[in-house]
């Protein structure tokens, strides 16, 4: 513990919980990540679950033909009664001949096939042996057994990094997938800026040009990326840590720090972030009016909730009670810890009964949770927010700031207009 009195979150005592946990697996992951890259398809190899799973939170998609599927493990396979390699290697050779707009297929491991330890990564490397230099294939877990459901990007970022083109130049990589209006936007403010050597990964075709050297830096947009970070480092390529660009104040942050690494004049950086900084502003001024002087309790889950407590608490005026985290990666969140103020607990892990307790005690006015708590919640008479409604939708930069903070004032409003309607 750091000597005199604690200023900020980041030496703030941190609630470490192992218990039984309420969330989604990794696979959850591929639902974003097939919009994302154009060209690619996600074998998953696991069960009928893993398969209903994904259709489940995918929907109905009628208009095109979805670039995700399952390859089932069969009880044979899983007893050991069949060769589960051969029988992949089948279904990707169909899958292929049929699908020559593929261009890079992931072998996604799920908890049956880790039980089962089915190597995925030898399959990856006989298959890349066999279709490259047409078809690049990757493997990686979606497995729920010990991460969260945001883990699978992250895993799978991961896995890409190895096989990114070496390079010298002086170059910004940014990491995490946007949908494609938010990366256009942060590309406009990068280039008014005059930062022109940049790239994204996950790029959304393999022709787009995606490299890392020692002259690389690079900036997450998402903060559960910690083996992507640990594997870019290992390339070479150096991290720029800085709040995570949600509301006006994270994305000034976030883009000041890009600007004085690469020397941007002041007084342009004012300029060019004048209009959408104060369109911001004035968006969430709105939403924070709800917000404002409202508690706030987040359960882990998608690894988004410390920026998001910066945000609600710095920018909307709300009051953390506690912020909890599957995993709380100090070299990702520090600065955006550096800006909360002491006060709510930070809990990292989970054990969900304790937490349960906690959280009716607390009674926020507003409760971020998973899928599965929310209605048991709701029944207890707490206000609650999806916490994977902030992962599905366009939430980062300037544009989507006043979106970011209606999502947090709307259930608000809504229990709000309920108690009036019973009350007459």
């Amino acid at each position: 513990m750091p000597d005199g009195p604690i200023q900020s979150c980041r030496d703030a005592p941190i609630l470490k919980e192992r218990g039984q946990r309420e969330v989604f697996c990794g696979l959850t992951s591929i639902i974003w990540l097939h919009r994302k890259m154009q060209d690619a398809f996600f074998l998953v190899v696991g069960s009928r679950t893993c398969a209903h799973l994904l259709q489940s939170a995918a929907g109905v998609m009628i208009f095109a033909e979805p670039r995700f599927g399952t390859a089932i493990l069969e009880e044979t396979d899983l007893a050991g009664m069949a060769d589960a390699q051969d029988e992949l290697d089948r279904e990707v050779n169909r899958l292929l001949s049929r699908r020559p707009d593929i261009k890079q297929l992931f072998l996604v491991g799920s908890c049956p096939s880790e039980v089962i330890k089915l190597d995925l990564a030898k399959a990856a490397e006989r298959l890349t042996q066999k279709f490259a230099p047409s078809v690049r294939v990757i493997n990686f877990s979606g497995s729920g057994i010990e991460t969260t459901f945001t883990q699978g990007e992250d895993a799978c970022l991961a896995a890409m990094v190895p096989v990114l083109e070496q390079t010298d130049q002086r170059e910004l990589l940014v990491v995490g997938a946007l949908p494609d209006v938010v990366e256009d936007q942060m590309r406009g403010l990068l280039s008014a800026l005059g930062i022109q050597n940049v790239s994204v990964l996950p790029a959304s075709t393999v022709n787009q040009r995606v490299c890392v050297g020692e002259n690389t830096v690079f900036a997450l947009t998402q903060p559960f990326l910690g083996d992507t970070h640990a594997e870019l480092e290992r390339r070479g390529a150096r991290h720029l840590p800085a709040p995570f660009p949600f509301g006006a104040e994270g994305t000034t942050a976030w883009l000041r720090v890009i600007a004085t690494e690469f020397g941007i004049d002041p007084a342009l950086f004012e300029q060019v972030i004048a209009a959408p900084k104060a369109r911001a502003e004035k968006a969430v001024s709105q939403a924070a009016a709800q917000l404002s002087g409202k508690t706030v309790f987040f359960f882990p889950d998608s690894q988004l909730e410390i920026p998001l407590a910066r945000f609600l608490t710095r920018e909307c005026g709300m009051r953390a009670i506690e912020v909890g985290a599957p995993y709380i990666h100090k070299s990702l969140v520090g600065p955006d810890l550096d800006l909360m103020e002491v006060g709510p607990i930070l809990s990292e892990g989970q054990d969900v009964d304790l937490q349960l307790d906690r959280a009716l005690e607390a009674r926020a006015d507003l409760t971020v949770c998973g899928l599965g708590l929310a209605n048991p919640l709701e029944a207890e008479g707490l206000t609650t927010k999806w916490a994977i409604e902030l992962v599905f939708t366009p939430v980062h930069f300037y544009e989507q700031a006043g979106d970011l903070a209606g999502l947090f004032s709307r259930p608000l409003r809504r229990r709000a207009i309920l108690r009036r309607e019973a009350a007459e």
